[in-house]
């Protein structure tokens, strides 16, 4: 038995991991997601079918999401759980052949679905199926570049799933949305070899996963109030102490109701880090602060970390030894041997073992000395100064603006970001976002007139703010976005990355430069394309690159 993936940047040999996936994944799980994410193609044909009937399943929409995001890299690890999530999705899938069944148009030829999966009901039986629907047999079929178009798809579907999740677990959803979500995995089901289409098709699913962001800011900002630049504490205090990482607000809200008063201190780690910005969070005395950086460098950080570590979703890496017992995964993450915290019925966790864990461990023995870092910059808090930006740059304070940004990652080359930051003229202004920030996010770069040189925009999460900040001004200056002194320099890991650059390229954005390195996924016929399209370009140095910007 093998395996073939290459959905993320840190691909082994950066074609594919064939034996063991670099994020920790092995074989079966590989497979497992290979055919869970094959079932959801052949759902999404009657869902879709039926969506123009005027007919949807909400339990459908949603257990498409969770099966998307289910596959996302650095996710779900539990052979045991996809093998569970695969045996609904059969279950699912013959409904919804009996609901179409029943129209009076009756079912049209697409929605044969392949029969070979009926009596395939072990996890061994699955493994040995799941062999006919790997990416290496379509490549066979369809040649590298045509699969790979079909894979940019699928990716890109796959990133805009979790930001309609994190939206949906908030009580926000978009039936058009998840219309266009079925729409475009029926299309794949198909498994089309147009290059043309398949080109097409992924813009469009950079237009749904804006709508999938869009939606998303709105559950935050309901819920939790309107991001505000905020200073946070970025050293450790003194006492017990719960760490909690991934993109779950609901998760991190609902661990704070139930510390309340209990004299354990939370902390946000990695993508949680924007939450400090949000006025509901800033009501809770025992939110502390941030401890640590990106995700890559959690197994370091996890082992120093003397509390209790809550993972809400993705981005966990294998747990050692040395932390595992004090480590807890809850919803869409699971990590075989790892405790996971379901939701009950009515859809609120208990959090007693995470707070148990905290209770038992030794926590911080004394204050270390004090250290800030500014967030907030959301586009609320940048429009409001709108005006002032705007008469920096026409009366010459700011050259440019640089949004510098992206997914970190443990692979070579990433200290271009940091180095380019560095090199980046007092004169211009560097905007940024996700965990590519964490490369540079402690270093004082002064302000330009007041206005901040750097700007944290937030996590992968909140990338819609940089997409409105950019459109905003745009239209204050009366042209075209390419036309603003704004140059994009991006850092890809996973797939929500993959639906971003979806999204600007769907905006028309020029002249976006991205690394590491590209897509393994992406051939060279693609690239030309995207590159006489989109002018896009793989990064070279920080000196080179900037010199052929600012000229």
């Amino acid at each position: 038995m093998s395996m073939f993936c290459y959905q993320c940047e840190q691909s082994a040999k950066g074609s594919g991991c064939t034996l063991r996936g670099v994020c920790g994944k092995d074989e079966k799980t590989a497979k497992l997601q290979d055919l869970l994410v094959h079932l959801l193609l052949e759902m999404a044909i009657p869902v879709d079918y039926l969506a123009k009937s005027g007919v949807h399943d909400e339990s459908v929409d949603e257990f498409l999401l969770e099966g998307l995001f289910s596959s996302v890299t650095n996710v779900n690890f539990s052979a045991e759980n996809l093998t569970e999530r695969i045996c609904k999705a059969k279950q699912v899938r013959t409904c919804l052949l009996q609901t179409a069944e029943k129209t009076k148009s009756g079912l049209p030829p697409s929605c044969a679905m392949s029969t070979d999966l009926e009596n395939c009901d072990t996890m061994e039986q699955m493994l040995k199926a799941a062999e006919r629907y790997s990416i290496e047999k379509r490549q066979r079929k369809y040649g590298k570049t045509v699969t790979g178009l079909q894979e940019l798809v699928l990716y890109g579907l796959k990133g805009a799933a979790a930001y309609a999740h994190h939206a949906l677990l908030l009580g926000r959803k978009s039936d058009e949305i998840f219309k266009e979500f079925a729409r475009s995995l029926a299309i794949l089901a198909e498994e089309p070899a147009d290059a043309d289409l398949l080109l097409h098709e992924a813009l469009h699913v950079g237009k749904i996963n804006q709508s999938a962001m869009e939606l998303l800011d709105e559950a935050n900002t309901s819920a939790y109030g309107i991001p505000e630049p905020t200073g946070v504490r970025v050293t450790p205090v003194r006492g017990k102490c719960i760490l909690v990482s991934g993109h779950d607000l609901k998760d991190l809200y609902e661990i704070l109701e139930q510390t309340r008063g209990r004299g354990i201190h939370v902390y946000t780690h990695s993508e949680m880090l924007p939450a400090l910005a949000y006025p509901k969070f800033k009501t809770f005395p025992h939110l502390i602060g941030n401890f640590g950086g990106a995700w890559q460098d959690q197994t370091k950080e996890f082992a120093e970390f003397p509390g209790a570590i809550l993972m809400t979703t993705n981005c966990i890496q294998e747990p050692q030894d040395s932390y595992k017992k004090s480590i807890f995964t809850t919803g869409l993450v699971r990590w075989p041997g790892v405790e996971h915290i379901s939701a009950q019925p009515d859809g609120t966790k208990d959090f007693s073992p995470v707070l148990d864990a905290a209770r038992m461990l030794p926590g911080f023995g004394q204050d270390s000395p004090e250290q800030r870092i500014t967030i907030g910059f959301a586009a609320d808090a940048v429009l409001k100064v709108a005006g002032q930006v705007i008469e920096a740059v026409q009366s010459g304070a700011i050259r440019h603006f640089f949004l510098i940004g992206g997914c970190d990652g443990a692979g070579p080359g990433r200290n271009y970001y940091t180095d380019f930051a560095d090199q980046v003229p007092d004169d211009c202004v560097i905007l940024t976002l996700a965990c590519g920030k964490y490369r540079f996010n402690q270093r004082d770069f002064g302000d330009i007139d007041g206005i901040p040189r750097l700007l944290d925009m937030g996590q992968c999460n909140d990338a819609i703010s940089a997409v409105q900040v950019v459109l905003a001004l745009a239209e204050a200056f009366q042209c075209s976005v390419n036309d603003l002194p704004l140059s994009l320099i991006l850092s890809w890991y996973e797939q929500k990355a993959v639906a971003i650059l979806l999204t600007l390229l769907n905006l028309g954005i020029q002249g976006i430069r991205i690394g590491p390195s590209l897509p393994a996924f992406i051939t060279k016929d693609v690239l030309e394309i995207l590159a006489l399209k989109f002018n896009i370009k793989p990064i070279t140095t920080p000196e080179a690159d900037l010199k052929a910007i600012l000229k």
